[in-house]
């Protein structure tokens, strides 16, 4: 069975290396952190299936989130998971018809979502203003849920773990290793780690361990806020996902609300990307920009009043891999033979797929077919495919007109 070095302990090197694992591998995790140090704790966390386009990765999507359920039955429960209903709504006649074209099309690929009347706010989201909607109707997403990724993340090293994996943190790779042609592992703080196969799960890092191949990734590195509430009493705590026009709100655990907000992300330096690396993330939190976290609760307060009485715990500052298309990139590149790519932005409800067919790949050594179109050195699309990366670009350049 192959030896197999996987670069990252976030949310996708945790699911490469337990299905990894499971297919009879010899894994080793490294990371220049810890479990979930990075991407993976600074994270707004829900399935965003309803937001996938065009249809092949809606259904990619899908399928993670569907996987996750099995996922909970082989670790013991998927305590990680929240069902809770998704709320949107629109305020301006446009996003109104926005959200009704989007869940048209959803319901057409066969998506559980249905309109519903802003009067039931009032049992969907006890809390909730009745200044903060304004819309005519509500798209509702009965089967939605929230996702505890650092949870998730250290149930897989676990299991991984158990099933015999070698797993290390604090090593930061400055060397990628060649033999001939073909990739044969990294040099991390000044230890050589040989593998017949190496996985770049290093999330926004990634860009950076492929060139030390001699590669590149068209993948953005996007900065962004994510905020959390003190808690709130249990009556007043939130029982839905809220996807506002000005902010998203979503319950955590031990009741607090959990929010971003695009616009707000928008107003973010442009250098904000460069300090809130894997290895900066503490800091990164205590740098961010206190009017910033103040307009994120502000914001959250308008939408979810009970949050009127609560504080901001904290703030993390944290940075988004997103290739160009918003698509994933998965797979070996020709130039890089021994070095497969796993990293995708809304990698918490791809993590159970993308690991299963990563695996399947590595240790069988056949092409999955569903990963055919996000091979990384594939062409990224001239046109924004993945509607939620267009979401997070709309907001910027509303922001900035």
């Amino acid at each position: 069975m192959p030896r197999v070095l996987v670069v990252g302990a976030g949310v996708l090197g945790a699911s490469v290396a337990h299905h990894l694992v499971q297919a009879g591998a010899h894994v080793t995790v490294i990371d220049a952190g810890g479990p979930a140090a990075g991407t993976s704790s600074a994270t707004f966390s829900i399935d965003v299936t309803h937001l996938k386009t065009p249809f092949s990765y809606y259904a990619l999507n899908r399928r993670g989130a569907e996987l996750h359920q099995r996922l909970g039955e082989e670790l013991g429960g998927a305590d990680w998971r929240h069902p809770a209903p998704l709320v949107q709504w629109g305020h301006t006649e446009q996003e109104q018809h926005v959200i009704r074209e989007r869940a048209e099309r959803l319901r057409g690929w066969g998506h559980a979502c249905r309109s519903a009347h802003p009067a039931e706010l009032a049992d969907l989201a006890p809390g909730v203003s009745p200044d903060a909607c304004r819309a005519d109707e509500l798209v509702v997403h009965e089967h939605a849920c929230w996702y505890d990724a650092p949870l998730f993340t250290r149930r897989l090293l676990d299991r991984a773990a158990l099933g015999g994996a070698d797993i290390r943190f604090g090593l930061r790779v400055t060397e990628v290793l060649r033999t001939g042609e073909r990739i044969t592992g990294v040099v991390a703080e000044g230890r050589r780690f040989d593998a017949d196969w190496v996985v770049n799960c290093a999330g926004p890092d990634a860009g950076r361990i492929a060139a030390l191949a001699g590669a590149s990734l068209p993948l953005n590195r996007v900065p962004g806020l994510v905020g959390e509430s003190t808690r709130l009493p249990e009556h007043d705590q939130l029982g839905a996902i809220l996807a506002t026009p000005g902010v998203d709100l979503r319950p955590a655990p031990d009741g607090r609300v959990v929010s971003i907000s695009w616009p707000v992300d928008a107003l973010l330096p442009p250098d904000a990307e460069g300090a809130a690396d894997t290895e900066g993330a503490a800091d990164a939190a205590r740098q961010a920009d206190p009017a910033l976290e103040q307009e994120l609760h502000r914001l959250g307060r308008e939408v979810f009043t009970p949050l009127r009485a609560a504080g901001m715990a904290g703030v993390r500052l944290g940075v988004r891999p997103v290739p160009a298309d918003g698509l994933p990139l998965v797979g070996c590149a020709e130039a890089t033979p021994g070095l497969y790519t796993v990293v995708t932005h809304s990698g918490v409800t791809l993590a159970p797929a993308l690991g299963l067919l990563a695996a399947r790949e590595i240790v069988g050594g056949r092409a999955c077919e569903e990963l055919a179109d996000y091979r990384p050195d594939r062409t990224p699309a001239t046109d924004v495919l993945d509607e939620s990366v267009q979401v997070m670009s709309g907001a910027a350049a509303i922001t900035a007109a």
